[in-house]
């Protein structure tokens, strides 16, 4: 206790009070090195975060050195600072390494600046992602699955194209490029389960789409949770898009739009089938306004 009280008294108590402050003011290369070091500290994360942060940070300390070296005449001094200079220039140069080595075929870039990016996914987040899936070309008039034959055993995304998507030959709706093919089965089977299509998906026009297998997938999934977390947002938001494109196309006789997320949809649709209390109240209730 003694020993750090004699430290702090000669470091504050007895160190020698400056008498007379220098009136004239640095050179313009002190001056600069404190703007790149204000700026530096100002920069954001990521990849291209960090490049910005170690270049300025870089060029900062080199002024600080060539300060020292001409003005100061400081060795300590300088040998800090280009000490410093050395360890940003090495850091810049592994991370430009690093983002420069990051290369993806045209449908991943497109897939990446398109969906990915604006979500904040980093270059190697999405690289993680993609080297877990492949590129399939999908012909037009070819089907990629067929009702109550294809298994659900994989997760796909469209990235050109168009998807016709059709159940006992009755058209559904449409899959444009960036939309899952099929977000609803891959939601509905738990991991140990396995399903067939329900629906059948066709090619308008040549296609193109990204594809993970499931088990693969499931295994990354499980060693990167924000992965898992980020197909879960995606997947949902994409059966909320297809749920609206399916409620587009519902009218009764009279012209009138249902929602799909009524009680009872698909009995208030058809007039043989038995109504629920609710779906009657709100039958009766259309009816009274049309008199």
């Amino acid at each position: 206790m003694e020993r750090n009280s004699s430290l702090w008294k000669n470091l504050v108590d007895e160190h020698p009070v400056c008498t007379a402050w220098k009136q004239e003011a640095e050179v313009a290369i002190y001056h600069l090195a404190s703007i790149l070091f204000v700026m530096g500290f100002m920069g954001g994360s990521g990849f291209f975060g960090l490049l910005y942060v170690f270049s300025l940070l870089g060029l900062g300390f080199l002024c600080s050195a060539v300060w020292a070296w001409v003005e100061v005449c400081a060795a300590d001094i300088f040998s800090w600072n280009f000490v410093l200079f050395i360890i940003c220039f090495m850091q810049f140069v592994h991370i430009a390494y690093q983002v420069r080595t990051i290369t993806f075929a045209r449908e991943f870039q497109v897939l990446y600046s398109s969906l990915f990016q604006p979500l904040g996914i980093t270059l190697p987040a999405f690289r993680t992602i993609a080297l877990s899936s492949e590129v399939v070309t999908l012909e037009k008039e070819h089907c990629y699955a067929m009702q109550g034959k294809t298994s659900i055993d994989k997760l796909s995304l469209l990235v050109s194209g168009r998807i016709r998507v059709t159940v006992d030959g009755e058209f559904l709706h449409y899959i444009f490029p960036f939309q899952f093919l099929d977000s609803p089965e891959w939601d509905s089977l738990r991991p140990t389960e396995e399903g067939i299509f329900q629906v059948t998906l066709t090619a308008e026009t040549d296609c193109r789409y990204v594809s993970w297998r499931r088990k693969k997938l499931y295994l990354l999934f499980a060693q990167h949770r924000y992965i898992s977390r980020l197909f879960s947002v995606l997947i949902g938001s994409d059966i909320a898009d297809k749920l609206y494109a399916l409620n587009d196309r519902v009218y009764t006789g009279k012209r009138y739009h249902y929602d799909i997320r009524l009680p009872n949809f698909y009995q208030m649709s058809s007039p043989e089938m038995p109504r629920s209390p609710m779906t009657e109240h709100f039958w009766k209730s259309r009816q009274y306004c049309d008199k």
